[in-house]
């Protein structure tokens, strides 16, 4: 099994999430300028995962839109490269996520997962996401449906060794 370090991204990354960003959503893929703009913005928190050694090769990339101290934020995109599928790094960036934007004061996360996704869907739930809602027709130019989910940020639990 692969380890992946992660690393806060930074605006030298962006040529590479970009990359990653277009072979994931090839018919929804954020502009190079909204990306840059999400991993600079003061309120937000973007990850990049790479395997030891390999750190201009990102397998994987996740954000996080949570301004302290506003009790909410959202999981703003999420992507692993196929070679990095199905072995724990979508989950390990999930739960980095999570552990910041509790750190930030959130008390409840939401995202939008594609209706056709159910690996994804099937992963939220697992961290204790539930669905809250549908967004008819979100996904464009697909016509796919968004179905909304929300997490209530559990309390971290200390337990003796």
């Amino acid at each position: 099994m692969t380890a992946w370090e992660l690393r806060r991204a930074t605006a030298a990354d962006v040529p590479a999430i970009m990359e990653l960003e277009r072979s994931t959503f090839v018919t929804d893929a954020w502009s190079e300028r909204t990306m840059r703009s999400e991993v600079a913005g003061e309120h937000g928190y973007y990850l990049v995962a790479f395997e030891p050694g390999e750190k201009s090769r990102i397998d994987a990339y996740a954000g996080l839109l949570a301004p302290r101290g506003a009790g909410e934020g959202d999981i703003q995109t999420i992507a692993v490269a196929p070679r990095a599928r199905r072995r724990g790094l979508a989950r390990a960036l999930m739960n980095a996520l999570i552990g910041e934007a509790r750190s930030r004061g959130a008390q409840e996360i939401f995202l939008e997962v594609r209706d056709d996704n159910p690996g994804a869907q099937a992963l939220y739930v697992s961290l204790g996401f539930e669905e809250i809602g549908v967004r008819p027709q979100y996904y464009q130019p697909d016509g796919v449906d968004a179905i909304v989910m929300r997490l209530a940020v559990p309390t971290p639990e200390t337990t003796i060794a």
